[in-house]
């Protein structure tokens, strides 16, 4: 069952593959913004995945995010999010992210809940046209 409040925490050390540089979104050795919205997603997404009646799983519809400091190559990166509002199948998350020396990211992000199958049977249908 999704309670508002519910929580998720992920983390992971920045390594030469999570760089800014190695993303194409610029040219330091530091953590790449695609990479740190990947990591606010996946704590959203896996904090309310067990709760979720089989065969449903989340799609993300909007992010909004700002990434605050930089954090270089060998510091641990973690991210916490709180689920903040259940209207029907759409899901709005704030996520806070942190590396070692503090804040380095904050946002606010919203996931829509879907039946797996039917919804990667839409996709994949696209091919056909």
């Amino acid at each position: 069952m999704l309670e508002i409040g519910m929580k998720g925490y992920q983390e992971f050390v920045v390594s030469e593959k999570d760089t800014a540089k190695v993303h194409k979104s610029g040219t330091l050795d530091v953590l790449a913004t695609p990479v740190l919205v990947a990591l606010m997603e996946e704590t959203a997404w896996k904090s309310v995945a067990e709760q979720l009646e089989p065969g449903m799983g989340t799609v993300g519809i909007k992010m909004y995010m700002q990434h605050l400091a930089p954090t270089p190559i060998g510091m641990k990166v973690w991210c916490e999010s709180i689920l903040e509002e259940v209207d029907g199948r759409k899901l709005v998350f704030s996520i806070t992210a942190y590396d070692e020396s503090g804040k380095i990211g904050e946002g606010r992000h919203d996931r829509f809940i879907v039946e797996e199958e039917k919804f990667q049977k839409k996709a994949d249908s696209k091919k056909q046209k």
